[in-house]
């Protein structure tokens, strides 16, 4: 009976576990998308508005923009606030898997998500405050981007932690829609304020980050040797109250020279008879408590190809994150609301993409290949997307394959493989690898996400057709970087060589 109880428990956290991590990661996301929302509403088009006739000022070309956004340079400006959050972003990332490996997750985690809460208010409050500096709403990205690093490598621990290898794509593929997920939510919320308030698309999202990281610090599990921890504690105190009347009722002597319950690492050692304790050998198995250096990582086989392989997938991504809604409004000419609306469709599309990666790559055991295949038909999707943007019926739907093709990869890469090579073969059983594997591809990967729309708020002005090359190129060189483990792995299906996941 205590086996059975165990094991409900177990699963029931492990599906809580996947539930709050989900949660978690939404929020993250949902706190880093209205910056991409607000752009149109921060130079817009004010020949095509009615002035208000008590609005001061003389300049009828910029009195709807804000500034300092009202200038011919507004998308460098863009570029360069989206670069403050992306680069710290990428910076801190290196460094966040090194300390959440030595710090309790559920601390990082909520610690994380209410700074990133305060940060993300605080931009917002620029509306109200009537702040104008470049520098205010720079400094406050790059504040957000340092602390939203503690996000990533966290969740990805916990939930490795709970899964094992068996499902792992299907499972993480599924969980990491919460990426698109957030995205459109963050789309939603702030374009519900765009129009009127802006501010609040910052505060209100502020709010919800913050307030997961409560959620966080009072019902975070972090793995299932802290439920065996919460059990042991349990059935200890149970059991020594069971041992008292014993010894009070048969005056046993020898009971009281037995250890009580034995240190183990499963449900069967901890609800095991006397007996069974007894025949356990006596000398425990080594644990690799010591968390792995950064260079002992890299040295882990696929992390770097993974790695250089994702900065290219999410400079594309990260471009159509932070630049689709402005494009949307200047070619369709769509307010900020429709525009970031339709832009939803693109991370509509990432969910379906993420769940079919994890599935065919789980049954394939091909995580690269899967990567590969969709990236080399992503680059033609985007091609055709730049030549058909003036028919919005079949844009819709080019979206939302475009989102499926580019975030399939980095969906897998980010979850599955980064999982899969934390607890590599190589490693010999040493599980505080994850996290700071998990760190380093993505934080390379953020390197990528910096690139892509700073070289985007570069190129447009000569032309969007200019920025969705740049895309293809990126899509190309990504296929490329994993060329060796393509190889590996069809040479594993065709029986020349044991094939290996990631």
């Amino acid at each position: 009976w205590l086996r059975c109880t165990t094991f409900d428990h177990s699963t029931w956290y492990r599906g809580f576990t996947l539930f709050l991590t989900f949660l978690f990661y939404t929020s993250y996301h949902l706190s880093r998308k209205p910056i991409s929302i607000i752009k149109s509403q921060l130079h817009r088009n004010c020949s095509t508005l009615i002035r208000p006739p008590n609005l001061n000022g003389t300049d009828n070309e910029t009195w709807c923009d804000w500034a300092p956004f009202d200038q011919d340079n507004y998308k460098t400006l863009f570029g360069a606030v989206d670069n403050s959050f992306l680069v710290a972003y990428a910076i801190g990332m290196f460094f966040s898997g090194i300390f959440g490996e030595r710090v309790p997750l559920r601390y990082y985690l909520t610690i994380g998500m209410l700074l990133s809460g305060l940060f993300t208010c605080l931009f917002g409050l620029g509306f109200y405050l009537n702040i104008h500096s470049i520098w205010y709403y720079a400094f406050f990205q790059a504040m957000n981007g340092l602390v939203q690093t503690t996000g990533w490598p966290a969740v990805v621990a916990c939930v490795g932690n709970w899964f094992g290898k068996g499902k792992r794509g299907f499972i993480m593929g599924v969980w990491n829609s919460h990426t698109s997920v957030g995205n459109i939510l963050g789309s939603l919320i702030a374009g519900v304020f765009v129009s009127s308030a802006w501010g609040m698309s910052f505060i209100v999202p502020g709010i919800i980050i913050a307030s997961t990281g409560v959620l966080c610090f009072f019902f975070l599990v972090e793995s299932e040797s802290d439920l065996l921890i919460y059990s042991t504690l349990k059935q200890s105190i149970v059991a020594a109250l069971v041992r008292t009347m014993l010894i009070a009722v048969y005056v046993q002597e020898d009971n009281e020279k037995e250890p009580l319950l034995q240190n183990s690492s499963s449900n069967e050692e901890i609800f095991s008879s006397p007996g069974q304790s007894n025949s356990i050998s006596s000398e425990p198995a080594e644990e690799h408590t010591k968390a792995i250096s950064f260079c002992g990582a890299l040295r882990i086989p696929g992390v770097m190809e993974f790695s250089l392989c994702l900065l290219f997938a999410k400079l594309v991504s990260y471009t159509f994150l932070y630049w689709l809604p402005l494009y949307i409004a200047n070619v369709a000419h769509f307010d900020p609301k429709e525009a970031g609306d339709m832009s939803t469709l693109f991370d509509v599309g990432g969910i379906v993409g993420g769940i079919v990666a994890g599935l065919v790559s789980d049954q394939t055991g091909g995580r690269a290949s899967t990567c590969c295949v969709m990236l080399i038909l992503a680059a033609p999707m985007v091609s055709v997307h730049s030549h058909i943007r003036h028919h919005w019926l079949l844009t819709m739907w080019m979206l939302l394959v475009c989102g499926a093709l580019v975030n399939g990869p980095y969906a897998l890469i980010t979850t599955a493989v980064s999982a899969d090579l934390g607890t590599h073969e190589s490693l010999r059983g040493n599980s505080r690898a994850l996290s700071t594997v998990t760190a380093i591809i993505d934080g390379t990967g953020s390197i990528g996400a910096a690139l892509g729309p700073l070289l985007a708020g570069l190129i447009s002005p000569t032309g969007w057709n200019n920025v969705f090359y740049m895309l293809i190129t990126a899509d190309i060189l990504a296929c490329l970087l994993l060329s060796r483990l393509v190889y590996k792995e069809v040479r594993g299906w065709c029986g020349h060589s044991p094939r290996h996941r990631g």
